[in-house]
């Protein structure tokens, strides 16, 4: 072949590369994502499991439409309240997404502090079955009476590689993997060991971002959610409510904050009690986050809490031919 056909022939194919923005919730990696698509041939995907949602957008620190419409964000507001949405569903989701993104030449940005999410990209998901509302409700009204210890040594008798796996205090996982075994039959960890990457073959750079004082962080959630507040954040949860599609036991409900605040409007504590608690359980998040990246070998950490913070992670992308 020669002339035109043979230069068309030879053009190397587009390198495919994905670049990872981790930390745990309010350590401004939306932020530093934004200016890194303003200076780099980058787009945002989202990997967050509130922000699917439609109409949950001060308790989740949505960027706003504006921003959205001048930076694209992918696997934003893609779902109703009322519908589940899994990881396998993103990693499907994300898969579509970042061939269009390559597509035109430019590289995916997976930006979020959902580690399942995270986890699922690298590792693969396992095929589970959908979230099931009823069977959740039962499993919460069983932890309620003996408590979720007796729910996570349930789950080690009929799964003990997934009860070794997770954490006592773990309801959501607890919850998630006795209601596999109710609804397959089969144990959620055999299930999680048939699995393929969505980005085999990629070049990949992760980055966690955090302050490196935890204090600076702790401080930063007490401020956000002080934030959220003044925006009309419980304003918001009321009207969830009142569309009376919605319950407790749905998954966007179960969201750090809206759940608190969730009992508030169902007149189960005080606001200052909601308050507190969806404080105390961001904490207690963004520390199993930083457990999470802290177990990763060839993450890149960056001070968020640097006023040029994205320098790191400009010169690392650069090095990394991202630029």
């Amino acid at each position: 072949m020669t002339g035109a056909g043979a230069g068309v022939a030879q053009r190397a194919a587009p390198r495919r590369r994905a670049v990872l923005l981790m930390g745990p919730t309010g350590a401004g990696k939306s932020e530093l994502a934004i200016r890194l698509t303003r200076e780099l041939p980058l787009e945002i995907v989202s990997v967050d499991s509130a922000l699917v949602y439609r109409g949950m957008d001060i308790g989740t620190a949505k960027p706003s439409a504006q921003i959205r419409h001048a930076i694209p964000h992918h696997l934003v507001d893609i779902r109703d309240p009322a519908m589940s949405y899994s990881a396998g569903e993103f990693v499907l989701d994300a898969a579509a997404v970042i061939q269009d993104i390559w597509s035109r030449g430019r590289q995916p940005l997976f930006v979020g502090g959902t580690m399942l999410y995270f986890h699922a990209l690298s590792a693969g998901i396992a095929d589970l079955p959908e979230g099931n509302i009823e069977i959740r409700a039962e499993i919460d009204a069983r932890a309620a009476v003996v408590g979720w210890g007796e729910m996570h040594r349930e789950l080690a008798r009929v799964d003990p590689n997934a009860a070794a796996r997770i954490h006592g205090n773990d309801s959501q996982r607890i919850q998630r993997a006795l209601e596999v075994y109710r609804v397959t039959g089969e144990r959620i960890s055999r299930l999680q060991q048939r699995r393929t990457s969505v980005l085999a073959d990629v070049e990949v750079a992760e980055f966690a971002v955090a302050p490196f004082e935890r204090s600076v962080l702790h401080a930063r959630i007490e401020a956000r959610f002080a934030a959220m507040l003044a925006a009309g954040f419980v304003e918001e949860v009321r009207a969830l409510r009142e569309r009376n599609d919605l319950v407790a036991e749905h998954p966007s409900m179960r969201a750090v904050g809206y759940r608190q605040i969730w009992r508030f409007l169902a007149g189960q504590c005080a606001l200052n009690e909601a308050v507190d608690q969806a404080i105390a359980a961001t904490r207690q998040l963004a520390k199993r986050q930083f457990t999470w990246l802290r177990a990763k070998p060839h993450v890149k950490w960056v001070d968020s809490a640097q006023s040029d913070a994205i320098i790191p992670l400009k010169q690392a992308l650069s090095e990394g031919g991202f630029s």
